[in-house]
């Protein structure tokens, strides 16, 4: 399957200049194409004012335009400086358009934003530093719907790098409420766990030779352990699922994650995953 253009979000700080060429690197491999977008801060928005507004936003956009050129002028070729998209608004949404009118199927992105990983309809990469070489491809599944799209990315991304993939799943501890007795015994919880991750998760690996991991513990503290022990270049995680992945979005795990990791970050978004039915039956209705 071949690739579609790659959508890079970049501005004039370092970090947007290694995942500039990081993903110009990418789209040698890839054999598609590499679109520089740049978001700029559109002060006029809320002002009111309208005489001569128009040509100061474009003056604007001009100088924004050589502001970033020149920052990226030692990493991406000049041709795609100079075809570089500048548009005036937030970068969740400017970043959105671009993907829609592109056709695009990956945003690479040199700095962490929150926004953008809610919002958007495609995978989106936090290149760390600017990465010579993927090798080592983790990714990090629960027993949900997510499963499926996040394993699809994996797969493909370990293809293109020619990469080694492991798969990690985490098993959380069961909740203690005080007063309230545990449906299940911890060790027959984390049984019934591994058996369902057998039957509807890892027989979704096509991919031979892939290491099937289950870890016990909290999830990012986990996973940032995994990560870093085996030396991971790119760490693939889905936005939503029954699990620790559903609240990546609602609270503060997916700042933790991304700030944290060592090394490059790819968020299977929402919308991917909610192509496809859940994959695992819940445990609460597993005896039934």
């Amino acid at each position: 399957m071949s690739w579609q253009p790659i959508v890079v979000g970049v501005d004039a700080s370092p970090e947007a200049a290694g995942a500039a060429g990081f993903a110009c690197r990418m789209v040698g491999v890839a054999g598609t194409s590499c679109h520089l977008v740049h978001a700029a801060r559109d002060g006029w928005a809320s002002v009111g004012v309208e005489e001569g507004v128009d040509e100061l936003k474009r003056a604007l956009i001009d100088q924004e335009h050589v502001n970033v050129a020149a920052a990226l002028k030692d990493v991406v070729p000049r041709e795609l400086t100079d075809k570089m998209t500048v548009r005036l608004g937030r970068t969740p949404v400017v970043l959105r358009e671009a993907v829609a009118e592109l056709g695009a199927e990956l945003v690479v992105l040199g700095s962490t934003s929150l926004n953008v990983a809610r919002t958007t309809d495609v995978p989106v990469l936090v290149a760390a530093g600017s990465p010579a070489t993927i090798r080592r491809v983790l990714v990090a599944v629960d027993q949900s719907g997510a499963a499926r799209p996040t394993l699809r990315t994996a797969e493909r991304c370990a293809r293109l790098f020619g990469a080694e993939l492991r798969a990690l799943s985490v098993l959380e501890p069961l909740p203690v409420t005080p007063g309230v007795t545990q449906p299940y015994e911890t060790g027959e919880y984390y049984a019934m766990s591994e058996e369902l991750l057998k039957r509807d998760v890892w027989s979704l690996i096509r991919t031979p030779g892939v290491e099937r991991i289950v870890r016990y513990g909290m999830a990012v503290e986990t996973i940032l352990r995994e990560a870093t022990e085996w030396g991971t270049d790119l760490l693939v995680v889905g936005s939503h699922g029954k699990g620790w992945a559903k609240r990546m979005l609602v609270g503060s795990v997916t700042e933790r994650l991304l700030n944290l990791l060592p090394t490059s970050l790819l968020v299977v978004p929402v919308a991917a995953a909610a192509a496809h039915e859940p994959v695992a039956v819940q445990l609460a209705g597993a005896t039934a």
